[in-house]
């Protein structure tokens, strides 16, 4: 999922950088992830593994829940049991090769936030093959910016405080999706003719079990967020699930929405039938060529800068960075992370990134690709666990977005208030976001606003040139009705 910009240290047990070893250590096993030379151990990158594991397994639930929810432009929904074996499948694959490839601690799985631009944004404007299709675009996007050295460019023009606002942004979207979905807010049927659009529950007012769940459940994870205690997104939602299956059993419930907390069993075949199902070009007969680059764009913004602040902040706790706060081959890692948004569109999975949560293995020691080898063979088991991951209700899977949420908002304190002409741009990319619905028109309204609060400032200087190119374009975008109507294109 996207970083959750805590301020992580080095690790005082690895003060060793990845570039510091001048010979090629032990054989085997160890001098090829280089183990000894990281100060860790094979039992330590087990058990950082496991950890890593464990802190981010959630996401084999919540993934398709959230893709599940989404309604393409012909009214299809996506198969809950098929999402389950796709997430499952890539997080177990590019994991691995991110091991091995990169041979860091990170371990890969679909990107909170990305998936609910590919289920909210994306698929109500096309079909589901189309989305995943420019999800594909996105990774090969992200590849060739990392083959062609564009990507120091591209970091260095974006300011810190809107990529840190896009952070913030995507965490209010979340938290407002898992309230949403829960029932614990509701759109009113008639907003028209209402003083506001959403409301408490159903009714005005909390009302059924289901609801009961999901507060129980936003009060748990927080609670064990709170406490500090690793897994506790996870160990919520199993416990949530649980009370649920056993409420659905002795009470009579209405509707729980699209998933029943029905036992059906723990061991099933997995179900690869979204392999493959998507259309690299099909995007632009739907939304045009100029939309389906917007769209692109902002995947690719989303997924690369989150990639890079994960990546930076988990090696950096892990003591791999060098005396230049920089991580040696970290073109190649960006390139595999690049891959791993491809394969996500590939196998309908939504993009595929680097989890935050692979900090948890690095605080049981992990120090090297060999903890995402032993990650990637836990998400191998997985794959045989569909029907015991299919019957978690939204309502025990939300409080997790709710979590999300707040761990990103986290970078908010970060932004500079005081100096208005990036405090505004901010602000728009972050109310914009829920307020719209969409994390398309946040980061535009961030960037235009910021190119003009510069501009008229006497500060355009200031505003890389690729900046202004985005601004432009986001702004034929926001105008693009009107455009199109005066030039008599239907």
């Amino acid at each position: 999922m996207p970083p959750t910009h805590e301020v992580l240290q080095p690790a005082s047990s690895s003060p060793r950088s990845p570039s510091t070893a001048g010979g090629t250590g032990p054989g085997g096993l160890d001098g090829f992830f280089r183990i000894s030379e990281r100060g860790s151990t094979v039992a330590r990158e087990f058990r950082g593994g496991l950890a890593t594991f464990f802190t981010m397994a959630y996401i084999v639930v919540l993934n398709p829940i959230i893709l599940g929810s989404g309604v393409d432009k012909f009214g299809q929904r996506l198969s809950v049991g098929q999402l389950t074996t796709a997430t499952a499948l890539v997080a177990a694959v590019m994991t691995l090769i991110m091991g091995v490839g990169g041979n860091l601690p990170l371990a890969i799985a679909s990107g909170l936030g990305l998936n609910a631009v590919v289920a909210f944004q994306l698929a109500p404007q096309m079909s589901w093959p189309d989305a995943m299709g420019l999800v594909v675009i996105e990774g090969l996007g992200i590849c060739i910016l990392v083959a062609t050295g564009a990507r120091q460019a591209i970091m260095d023009a974006i300011p810190m405080a809107l990529k840190q606002s896009i952070s913030v942004g995507i965490g209010l979207f979340i938290a407002f999706i898992g309230f949403v979905d829960s029932g614990f807010v509701s759109r009113i049927p008639d907003a028209a003719s209402s003083t506001v659009p959403v409301q408490l529950g159903l009714t005005g007012r909390l009302t059924g079990w289901p609801v009961v769940v999901f507060c129980l459940g936003v009060l748990l994870t927080l609670a064990l967020l709170v406490r500090r205690v690793k897994g506790a997104i996870l160990l919520s939602i199993i416990a949530m699930t649980i009370l649920a299956v056993i409420i659905e059993a002795l009470a009579t419930i209405k509707s729980w929405g699209l998933t029943t907390p029905k036992y059906k069993g723990i061991v099933g075949k997995p179900d690869f039938g979204l392999f493959g199902h998507f259309s690299l070009f099909g995007a632009v007969t739907h939304i045009g060529v100029l939309t389906a680059v917007i769209f692109a764009f902002t995947l690719i913004l989303s997924d690369f800068f989150d990639a890079m602040g994960t990546i930076i902040g988990v090696t950096n706790e892990a003591g791999l960075l060098d005396r230049t706060g920089r991580l040696p081959g970290i073109g190649r890692v960006l390139f595999i992370d690049g891959l791993a948004a491809s394969a996500g569109g590939i196998a309908s999975a939504s993009s595929n990134t680097c989890f935050i949560e692979s900090a948890a293995g690095v605080g049981e020691g992990a120090r090297t690709g060999l903890a995402n080898v032993f990650t990637a063979a836990f998400f191998v088991v997985a794959l045989f666990l569909t029907p015991l991951t299919t019957i978690v209700p939204s309502q025990a899977a939300s409080p997790a977005l709710v979590a999300v949420g707040f761990l990103l908002m986290q970078q908010v304190k970060d932004i500079p208030w005081d100096e208005w002409d990036i405090a505004i741009p901010a602000f728009l990319t972050i109310v914009l976001m829920p307020f719209s619905y969409s994390i398309t028109n946040g980061i535009g309204a961030g960037m235009i606003s910021y190119a003009l609060f510069k501009l008229v400032r006497g500060r355009a200087g200031e505003v890389h040139v690729l900046v202004w190119v985005v601004a432009i374009l986001f702004a034929i975008y926001f105008a693009l009705n009107p455009i199109t109507q005066w030039l008599g294109i239907s």
